[in-house]
């Protein structure tokens, strides 16, 4: 789904930086997320890519302009940031380990429950159609879940509050494959929706396979970028990410 002519990016980043005292973990990056596309970063363990997502978020202090849907952030405090519709799906997952599956997603909506959305039983709704196992799931207790049922249940409180920017975190981090490619079926699918989504992967196959555009971060800088498809077929990438020789694939 591409944006409309005119139509401002979802998030439009310009030379951001950020430095843990005197090291430099982010150096000038900017990237684009174009309006209900999937955009990815890959790269190695250690690259500065979490570091990215917690100074967008605004868990970071950092250098740069950062615009998200044609408004800049500059001074906007975290919990503004997530009524705007800017949603993280963290690493950890950090979900509510002693509470139900069904409370957590709850607790996405929370924001909307002070609102009085009357929409929140209809979300709930469709996200155990999203997830048919977290509806199985729903009075299990969250801790008890498996790696991969804790990643849909993230997914689905974050979708709880209608986020309009999905920010995910290594979403496949610690998943067998055959869940991984289920999850990043579930992502795809987000697309239609018209959720934007910035996704953040080492598991550079399954993120290039999914996403629209992409970019390369490399000590903290961005070294390439390009269209996922394109990129997936350049030889520094096939080579250092994809596991292939030059010539091979």
């Amino acid at each position: 789904m591409s944006s409309a002519a005119g139509t401002a990016p979802a998030l439009d980043v310009r030379e951001l930086a950020v430095a843990y005292g005197k090291v430099e973990a982010l150096h000038r990056a900017s990237i684009k997320v174009g309006s209900g596309r999937i955009v990815t970063v890959i790269g190695p363990n250690g690259a500065g890519k979490t570091t990215m997502l917690h100074a967008l978020m605004g868990l970071l202090p950092s250098r740069g302009a950062v615009s998200y849907l044609g408004a800049s952030l500059e001074g906007v405090e975290v919990e503004a940031r997530v009524e705007r519709g800017l949603c993280l799906v963290p690493e950890r997952r950090e979900l509510f380990t002693e509470m139900t599956v069904q409370d957590n997603l709850r607790l996405g909506a929370y924001p909307r429950y002070r609102r009085r959305d009357p929409g929140i039983r209809a979300d709930l709704a469709g996200v155990y159609r999203r997830f048919p196992r977290l509806e199985e799931r729903r009075l299990q207790i969250a801790g008890t879940l498996s790696g991969g049922e804790r990643q849909m249940l993230a997914l689905g409180r974050a979708l709880m509050a209608r986020p309009r920017l999905l920010m995910l975190d290594e979403p496949s981090l610690g998943l067998a494959p055959i869940i991984v490619r289920e999850i990043f079926h579930v992502i795809a699918s987000l697309r239609d929706t018209g959720v934007s989504i910035l996704l953040i992967e080492q598991n550079a196959r399954a993120a290039l396979e999914v996403a629209d555009y992409a970019y390369v971060l490399e000590t903290g800088e961005i070294v390439l970028e390009g269209a996922a498809a394109e990129l997936a077929k350049n030889p520094r990438v096939m080579e250092t990410y994809l596991g292939l020789a030059r010539g091979e694939g």
